[in-house]
């Protein structure tokens, strides 16, 4: 019986539930932030660019060029900016310098993640602009151009299989007892 509890507690751990383990027995209770639906009417730091005020974020000129090659590297590593573009033989790849390339991933960056204040910062490396800094074929991406980087939201059919996943998780402990 313990080696059957400790299986319905990792698997309803990995699909995200909690367990709570009372002495008489095992009961499911649902993530509170999940419980609780929230309605955000406006992003939650920083300001947005709205549909007559398009801003772009571009590298501040005159910063340590260790400071922006770093910020560059987060942005197209863990920032997950799309940095093709910036890459040898890349649209925009000319003028292979550190501030275009990293002003390209910061915009690219910026845009994915909702056009705040807080999404054009990099370490005090970046700055918004008014001014399309996009040139020939070097377009930068503009608000609704990019993908979020975000997650997709499971859509009703997944979630709804996660619920019959438990409750057949849950059968199957019923039934062992």
């Amino acid at each position: 019986m313990r080696k059957v509890a400790a299986l319905v507690l990792n698997c309803l751990l990995l699909m995200g539930c909690y367990l709570v383990v009372p002495t008489m027995g095992l009961s499911v209770q649902e993530r509170a932030e999940a419980a609780i639906p929230v309605t955000t009417l406006s992003p939650p730091e920083g300001n947005t660019t709205f549909l007559d005020d398009t801003t772009w974020c571009v590298a501040l000129a005159g910063v340590s060029q260790i400071d922006l090659q770093n910020a560059l590297d987060w942005a197209c590593g863990l920032g997950m900016a799309d940095c093709i573009a910036i890459q040898e033989g890349g649209q925009c790849y000319e003028p292979d310098t550190l501030v275009s390339h990293a002003s390209y991933a910061f915009n690219n960056y910026y845009q994915q993640n909702g056009n705040s204040d807080i999404a054009c910062n990099f370490g005090g490396t970046a700055t918004l602009t008014k001014n399309n800094p996009s040139y020939g074929k070097c377009l930068y991406s503009a608000p609704g151009s990019v993908g979020s980087a975000a997650p997709p939201p499971l859509s009703k059919y997944q979630s709804s299989f996660l619920w019959w996943e438990i409750v057949g998780v849950l059968l199957l402990l019923y039934k062992g007892s």
